[in-house]
């Protein structure tokens, strides 16, 4: 466990996954993505929105990876962040935006998800710094995320990369924009945070 700000953050682990359950609800955070956009092919993760994406997501936390990083507010599930090696992301790298922009191992942060009585109370920023730590304590050396600009009109599910304001915060710098409205930020970590302690796997 890591306490950050008014939040604690934890890896999700089997254990807690029926904390993601109840945080994410019968709709997987979004039209039954369950966090499988970018590990699939498109025909592949439409074909299997809702139960589909779900047990392929739960199968992923089964194996002993984590995935991710769950934040609480006393006691309950109120936040998400997904983060992991870049190569866990196909779909990453055929995308025209997001593709890679180097050879460099990269780990990427692709999506969270804040419980809407939490959101705008820096929920997103706490799992952003703690989202560093926890892959600079795997190895990584470079952390790459995908955020969004507030643009007039858009529905608060466009901003699941993030806003781009939390990840410049968290120490991020713009690295690449291949399109007005998809940035690539990037954070380089040096040797001492990558030999750091990550939030405990419980």
């Amino acid at each position: 466990m890591k306490t950050s700000g008014h939040f604690e953050i934890h890896g999700l682990v089997p254990k807690r996954w029926p904390d993601l359950e109840k945080l994410f609800g019968k709709r997987g955070a979004c039209g039954g993505c369950w966090c499988m956009f970018y590990r699939l092919p498109r025909a592949q993760w439409l074909k299997q929105k809702g139960p589909g994406n779900k047990r392929a997501f739960s199968a992923v936390v089964k194996s002993g990876q984590v995935p991710g990083l769950l934040a609480y507010a006393h006691g309950e599930p109120v936040g998400w962040c997904a983060l992991a090696p870049r190569e866990c992301y196909s779909r990453l790298a055929a995308s025209r935006n997001y593709k890679p922009l180097d050879a460099e191992p990269v780990w990427s942060i692709t999506c969270f998800f804040v419980a809407r009585p939490y959101r705008r109370r820096g929920v997103t920023l706490a799992l952003l710094k703690e989202a560093v730590r926890f892959a600079g304590s795997r190895g990584a050396r470079i952390i790459e995320g995908y955020p969004s600009e507030p643009k007039e009109g858009w529905p608060a599910v466009a901003y699941y990369h993030g806003f781009i304001s939390s990840f410049r915060k968290a120490g991020f710098k713009e690295v690449a924009r291949r399109s007005p409205v998809s940035p690539i930020l990037r954070r380089i970590l040096n040797r001492r945070m990558r030999s750091g302690k990550s939030p405990k796997k419980s």
